[in-house]
């Protein structure tokens, strides 16, 4: 039901001079949704994302955000946060000086604004009173969170939110958006990296030249539909290889060599066939210690519809 939707849009073009930014776009993203948005760069990821929260508005296209149509006036919607291009920061102040001057601005009381709930939310509470600019480029992306959950809003829209974390701050903010989403919160996030893609989102849409090229769940982009290459650890190599040779639906592409004192092979099959094959090596006794995707199932699907697209657009240029 569209009062479930937080953003309903259709038909979203928006032209800079003769450069296509967008080019009849539609985008539904739940209530309690993570939805992923990737492509290339020059995609439109950003242009979209400068939509949702009103820094923009399209050329033509009907959008809705939390159930309102949204105009022509350059305005965040009620209930909408987040940021482009990383979050706008004053250097000189402290973080908790950060927070309290956009919490002013918004019309909001400082010393009620939750600014102490939202800097240890985001993990930033030892440094509150620390000047940014000297944060790191994961900090200053995490108080950017933080400064979007001041207005605890129904539709969180950021750009690379992981940019720059390390693996303990990754795994913070991923906590984050999942804690969010349960409560009912929307996110809709770009980024460059498919682990955090797949890790966050239950739904994602790939852009390549302003053009949706796959909207949908996650499990629509699975292996089977598509033969992946996946890395095979095994505690017998040579049997594991003779036994995957045999196997309908597999082909052995190579070895990796050793790693960490293991010989990995490398095969490329669809899951129903990988399936038939671990099957094959338990009832051989072979133990099964590693098996991975060379590549994601969702950069393998990112890499086959923009490279397909691209040849597309090409053609249709040259006509």
């Amino acid at each position: 039901m569209d009062t479930l939707l937080a953003v309903r849009a259709r038909g979203i073009t928006k032209c800079f001079d003769d450069v296509v930014a967008l080019d009849g776009i539609d985008l539904d993203v739940t209530q309690g949704q993570i939805h992923g948005l990737v492509g290339p760069n020059g995609a439109g990821k950003t242009t979209l994302l400068g939509l949702l929260l009103g820094l923009a508005v399209a050329d033509s296209g009907r959008l809705e955000i939390l159930g309102t149509p949204v105009g022509r006036a350059l305005a965040a919607p009620d209930g909408v946060a987040g940021f482009v291009d990383g979050p706008g920061l004053y250097p000189s102040l402290t973080a908790r000086q950060n927070l309290a001057a956009l919490a002013a601005l918004r019309g909001s009381d400082a010393r009620t604004a939750g600014i102490d709930d939202v800097l240890h939310e985001v993990g930033l509470t030892e440094v509150a009173d620390e000047r940014t600019r000297g944060f790191s480029l994961g900090m200053r992306q995490r108080l950017g969170l933080a400064a979007a959950l001041l207005t605890k809003p129904r539709l969180l829209v950021l750009d690379e939110p992981a940019n720059g974390l390390d693996p303990a701050g990754k795994r913070h903010v991923h906590g984050v958006l999942d804690r969010l989403a349960a409560d009912g919160t929307a996110v809709v996030l770009s980024s460059h990296r498919m682990d955090d893609l797949e890790a966050l989102c239950s739904e994602v849409t790939i852009l390549a030249t302003g053009r949706t090229v796959f909207c949908g769940p996650l499990d629509k982009l699975a292996a089977d539909n598509r033969a992946l290459d996946y890395r095979l650890v095994t505690s017998d190599p040579q049997a594991a290889r003779a036994l995957a040779v045999g196997t309908a639906g597999i082909a052995v592409v190579g070895d990796t060599g050793a790693r960490k004192g293991a010989q990995a092979l490398v095969v490329r099959a669809l899951v129903p066939a990988l399936d038939d094959l671990v099957a094959g090596l338990v009832r051989a006794g072979i133990a099964v210690r590693e098996l991975s995707p060379v590549v994601s199932p969702l950069e393998a699907a990112f890499l086959a519809l923009t490279d397909q697209h691209q040849h597309q657009h090409q053609q249709e240029a040259g006509r």
